[in-house]
């Protein structure tokens, strides 16, 4: 047979069903890569579908809705609501929570962010979505409340790119991080990526934030960005404004990611359901470190917050040992306690 062609190709189906036996999570899986597929095709026809520009409204947490933006949101509600496993679903685009009608409810509650970073959309820059994945409480129907927990209770997390190639990459909680790519030949998400890890060394020196706000960050932060760029071998800026890009690629390079909280935002400006909860899950079991830095009087771990309402903020500082250890430094020099790493 041609090398060129596999005969036993691992796709997503597979791998979640090997992986947890479940049905109904591989009916999940597959209808979030259905939109996943579908909102691909949106963002490669933008141009000339005349998808850029605004759509003239608001989201949630009051950011001026893109057009993909809405189309990217219809496409994941309608695949999840008729999946027939979802009870809630929790948008960023959508300010109250979707409630599945009874005769098409399941066990699962997602919250998702249809398309992240999609102020790049309109200069053709890379975009994605972030999805967590909850399962109901015991005995419950699907409320509000069962989304209004801690990461220790997010089952399944994972974010799409949208760029050369499309790729998923997600994780079971507990189990290791893997990635997907799409094969538009066979229209399929196949198994690329095995057991996603940090770099052992830290990896390569580089350091993400919106340096725009940095007269609003706390000293400590300050002070570790100021040591990232200085002496002999100063790390490289890397910044794109998409959280999926960004973190995608401090998982697969090394170096760290920064959003702190800070004097005009003090509870952060990323939203903790949809983006937050889930790629501190992908960072920790990728061996890396998920942290809020300086957030409500002390540092704490992202996966221990709970959210006290569905558009939650947190502040975030996410990379290798390496790099957060030269933030809790300066922390530490500050007179702060801090986790040991």
């Amino acid at each position: 047979m041609s090398d060129k062609f596999d005969s036993d190709t691992k796709t997503l189906s597979r791998f979640v069903m090997a992986n947890t036996h479940d049905h109904d999570l591989v009916i999940l899986l597959n209808s979030i890569a259905t939109s996943c597929k579908l909102i691909t095709s949106a963002v490669q026809r933008a141009g000339v579908a005349k998808l850029y520009g605004l759509a003239g409204e608001v989201n949630s947490t009051g950011d001026d809705q893109k057009k993909l933006d809405v189309l990217s949101n219809d496409m994941m509600i309608n695949a999840l609501v008729h999946s027939g496993v979802c009870s809630v679903l929790v948008s960023e685009e959508n300010e109250e929570p979707i409630i599945i009608p009874p005769g098409k409810r399941g066990k699962f509650c997602v919250a998702f962010d249809p398309l992240d970073g999609s102020s790049n959309i309109d200069c053709n820059v890379s975009v994605g979505t972030i999805f967590s994945v909850y399962q109901t409480k015991p005995g419950s129907d699907g409320t509000v409340d069962d989304l209004l927990r801690s990461g220790a209770d997010c089952i399944c997390a994972g974010y799409v790119a949208y760029s050369s190639a499309v790729e998923l990459v997600f994780t079971f909680k507990g189990g290791d991080v893997h990635g997907f790519c799409l094969d538009s030949t066979i229209g399929e998400f196949v198994h690329t990526r095995e057991k996603m890890v940090f770099p052992q060394d830290g990896g390569k020196k580089i350091y993400s934030c919106n340096e725009g706000n940095s007269s609003n960050w706390d000293d400590p932060i300050k002070q570790a960005v100021e040591e990232f760029k200085s002496g002999s071998k100063p790390y490289t800026a890397r910044y794109v404004g998409s959280m999926v890009a960004d973190i995608h690629r401090t998982i697969l390079y090394g170096g760290i990611y920064l959003y702190p909280a800070d004097a005009k935002s003090p509870k952060g400006k990323l939203r903790l359901l949809y983006e937050g909860i889930p790629m501190a899950m992908i960072i920790e079991q990728a061996g890396g470190i998920a942290s809020t830095g300086m957030f409500q009087g002390k540092i704490q771990r992202v996966l221990d917050l709970i959210p006290d309402e569905i558009h939650a903020k947190c502040p975030i500082l996410m990379g290798g040992k390496r790099d957060i250890q030269v933030v809790y430094d300066k922390y530490k020099a500050a007179g702060i306690d801090v986790p040991a790493l």
